[in-house]
């Protein structure tokens, strides 16, 4: 357990150094992009593009460092490794491929399946 939560924590950290960055990126792309006086249809297309992009990276990061940030609260809580649907342990391959996990596969691709 000390190594996930060590694990977490660090991942918890790249995270928000991620987030940082692609907020960050944002903010200048929203403050250059100006009006688009002079652009032509495919300079604001790539401007487009890439906000869309940087927009989809910083909330990739938010939803991971949410599940990353919540892994945590149950290691403290003394839940982490058992599924949040059936309550049966979660597969020590699964939690080490995947430390977020919070359903065992078994009620995952039951929820993949809806």
């Amino acid at each position: 357990m000390a190594g996930a939560r060590a694990e977490l924590r660090e991942e918890a950290e790249r995270l928000r150094d991620e987030l940082l960055a692609s907020e960050t990126a944002l903010t200048g792309l929203m403050r250059d992009s100006g009006d688009g006086a002079g652009d032509d249809q495919a300079d604001t297309g790539t401007k487009n593009i890439t906000r869309e992009h940087e927009l989809a990276l910083a909330a990739n990061s938010r939803e991971m460092l949410v599940q990353t940030e919540r892994a945590i609260e149950r290691l403290d809580a003394g839940t982490y490794g058992l599924c949040e649907s059936c309550g049966n342990p979660i597969g020590k391959a699964r939690m080490q491929a995947f430390p977020r996990a919070t359903l065992c596969v078994e009620c995952k691709q039951k929820q993949e399946r809806r």
